[in-house]
């Protein structure tokens, strides 16, 4: 009997980990998923991200449990939709039919700002390089600089497959952590008065202009970053069906159930492929630090160029939006509107912010098809 229950305790995954040291890499695993699970619902960073990552992080490394995205199974499967760029194309359809693009087109030269805050992904880059990295890893890891991670993950399953895991983690961890990382940054690099300037009201953007921003935008980008089309043509797309104004159902459906159920699977498969061998590394040091580089070259680009900017123009833009020009959508937004609001209580600048925010969705998807005609 006793041999018995010595045989079965030795086919469990507690079993499995006594009797092979190198499993207990899975036990640490196993705690990062639960931090980031706890990280989800204690302090709410990103729970839409952050819960189905970190549950696909203990479902991909229980030893034997067939649910990594590195053995056959129905995860491997799901995971298809990662490595061939499928999910992030759909989360971008879904991204544009929720996104109101009129904040952009009230103020045009606010995509100015999205267009600085991509600074952080050629800097990373070059940053990459000197550490030693391929320059098509360099690629894959500079992407974080977007703060995107659709783009993030349509980059990586392209140009280094191998640091996918590490790379998609590191991008929505950077997500989640938009209001602690921001802040800081924004306060070291303007005055108070500064970050209480008041921005003159929006205009009125017509129903013609909504609905031709999207074809003149997939058109544009497309032909000067062609490999940026799929992702910046399931935006437009998407965009088009919300402003149309006679594809409504398609418009919810795409940035509703839909949307939340690919975000869902996505989640779970990049947990699942975060298991020891490719997230526990001697690169994966590396790459956690030029994430947050780029992150903050991103957020410091953004404001920088939103105070030169301020030196050219009659109306002063508020720097702290330039930080909005990351394409964490809205996250960054809201940061930098709940920044400006502990200056000043009533200095409203949600449409102001949500300008550069939109067009560090374009931006990224842009700088993603730049990287991959140069380094695929």
């Amino acid at each position: 009997m006793l041999s018995g229950i010595a045989d079965f305790l030795s086919i469990t995954g507690f079993g499995r980990m006594l009797e092979d040291p190198s499993l207990l890499q899975n036990g640490v695993m196993l705690a990062i998923g639960l931090g980031l699970i706890g990280l989800g619902i204690a302090r709410r960073w990103e729970p839409l991200l952050l819960i189905p990552i970190g549950f696909g992080m203990l479902m991909g490394n229980i030893p034997d449990s067939g649910a990594s995205t590195q053995t056959e199974g129905v995860i491997r499967f799901l995971d298809l939709g990662v490595r061939e760029g499928i999910y992030p194309a759909l989360i971008f359809l879904g991204v544009g039919a929720m996104t109101d693009f009129s904040a952009l087109l009230a103020q045009p030269r606010l995509i100015l700002l999205g267009a600085a805050a991509q600074v952080g992904i050629f800097a990373t880059y070059a940053g990459a390089l000197q550490l030693g990295f391929a320059p098509a890893q360099a690629g894959a890891i500079a992407i974080i600089g977007g703060a995107d991670g659709p783009t993030t993950l349509f980059v990586a399953a392209e140009l280094a497959p191998e640091l996918l895991s590490v790379v998609a983690v590191a991008a929505y961890a950077y997500m989640a952590l938009v209001p602690v990382i921001q802040p800081p940054i924004v306060r070291a690099l303007t005055t108070p008065e500064e970050r209480r300037i008041v921005m003159k009201p929006a205009r009125e953007v017509s129903r013609t202009e909504r609905i031709l921003f999207p074809l003149v935008t997939f058109v544009a980008c497309s032909l000067f970053a062609p490999r940026a089309t799929i992702l910046v043509g399931m935006l437009c797309f998407g965009n088009l069906l919300r402003e149309s104004g006679v594809t409504e159902r398609l418009a919810n459906t795409a940035r509703g159930p839909f949307l939340d159920s690919v975000i869902i699977v996505l989640g779970i498969c990049v947990g699942a492929g975060a298991t020891p061998e490719r997230f526990l590394t001697s690169a994966a040091p590396r790459i956690v630090l030029l994430g947050i580089v780029a992150f903050a070259v991103a957020t410091a680009s953004g404001v920088l160029f939103a105070k030169l900017m301020n030196l050219f123009t009659r109306e002063p833009i508020n720097p702290i939006i330039g930080a909005a020009g990351v394409s964490a959508v809205p996250m960054a937004a809201r940061v930098a509107v709940r920044t400006a609001q502990q200056e000043d209580p009533s200095n409203i600048l949600v449409v102001q912010a949500m300008g550069p925010n939109v067009a560090g969705v374009i931006g990224s998807a842009v700088a993603a098809g730049v990287l991959l005609a140069l380094l695929a």
